[in-house]
């Protein structure tokens, strides 16, 4: 049995769910130290890698949990730490990088409508 928190029938609740735990993890639940530390050449205490890893897997948790689909939550892992990756890399700004997110998840929402 599949388990999600917003019902596979209305798409735009688990859209709603889904940037709204975007925010909970991209903001609250990173620290400074790690929206820092996760840019290469910025890192201090730790590898940059292993703080990029963290912060993506972080999200992957997320999108697993509230999708009820584990390997949503390894393609949000990988596509998250690509797009920050990329912000770091290239500068973008954060309403950019904000609405690279946000596709992702409308993605993900159709992803898990096809699936039912």
């Amino acid at each position: 049995m599949q388990y999600t928190f917003a019902h596979v029938d209305q798409p735009l609740n688990l859209l709603i769910m889904l940037v709204l735990g975007h925010f909970l993890v991209d903001f609250p639940l990173q620290g400074d130290k790690m929206a820092v530390e996760k840019c290469p050449g910025k890192d201090v205490t730790l590898n940059w890698r292993w703080w990029l890893t963290a912060h993506a897997a972080t999200h992957g948790f997320m999108v697993a949990v509230l999708t009820g689909v584990p390997f949503l939550g390894l393609a949000e892992m990988l596509v998250h730490g690509l797009i920050d990756f990329g912000k770091c890399r290239f500068g973008y700004k954060l309403i950019v990088d904000q609405a690279l997110h946000w596709s992702c998840k409308m993605i993900w929402v159709a992803c898990v409508s096809v699936m039912h």
